[in-house]
């Protein structure tokens, strides 16, 4: 799989998306010039910690993750995202090399935007540098927050945060609701800072106290209020 211009309708989507729907016509379409359309398999890593930046990443289908890559290639995964989403900005803005490295977890269509449409889209509409920003600091608001998971959470807390996260929005009080896991338990587990055999003996306790059913990547929690009771 490799990189096409506009086979979807790249323009559309840019459209659609919250951080250039104020944009005028001409604004769109120079942003969409500097755009390539990029299909890749699941396991294709898109850059590496000290990579050059000159552009970002928009997730039209599939779901990427970010990690650090430690000595023996342990891996400490920080974001897992999907559809909307995007990565790369800041160090795009700041001029400076990947510190993180990027996989993705499924066959995927990404935009890759460059940064040179973005600077000047910015200087003609101040507008989107406000949207930006809100972006970027919404991702360090959740990363402090997982900060703070890791270090005054149980393992046990910062699974069923997790789970409960994961719930459809029109989950109704006392029902039964499904959720499927984002990526595999050992993706899952490094995001969480737990070991995938820790992880997966929360998943069986949680079971065993009748709180959810797992069945592979599928869980149902039977009663998301006693779960989130759940602190041990």
């Amino acid at each position: 799989m490799g990189a096409h211009r506009d086979s979807f309708g790249t323009l559309d989507f840019l459209r659609n998306l919250p951080l250039f729907r104020e944009l005028g016509v001409s604004e769109l379409e120079a942003i969409g010039a500097a755009t390539d359309e990029r299909r890749v398999a699941a396991g294709t890593v898109l850059f590496r910690r000290d990579d050059p930046c000159d552009g970002f990443y928009v997730i039209v289908l599939g779901k990427v993750k970010l990690a650090l890559l430690g000595p023996a290639r342990a891996e400490k995964v920080v974001e897992i995202l999907g559809p909307g989403q995007s990565f790369g900005e800041p160090v795009m803005f700041l001029h400076k090399p990947h510190v993180l490295y990027a996989e993705a977890l499924a066959d995927s269509l990404l935009l890759y935007i460059g940064g040179s449409a973005i600077v000047n889209a910015i200087e003609r509409n101040p507008e989107l540098a406000r949207r930006m920003l809100d972006e970027m600091s919404q991702r360090l608001y959740r990363l402090v927050a997982d900060i703070e998971a890791y270090t005054l959470k149980s393992a046990t807390e910062r699974v069923t945060g997790y789970l409960l996260a994961s719930l459809p929005d029109d989950t109704g009080p006392g029902l039964p609701a499904d959720v499927v896991l984002a990526a595999n338990k050992s993706v899952l587990a490094s995001r969480l800072n737990i070991t995938r055999e820790h992880f997966s003996r929360i998943l069986h306790e949680l079971s065993q106290a009748g709180l959810i059913r797992v069945s592979g990547r599928s869980i149902r929690i039977l009663d998301p209020a006693e779960l989130r009771d759940r602190k041990t």
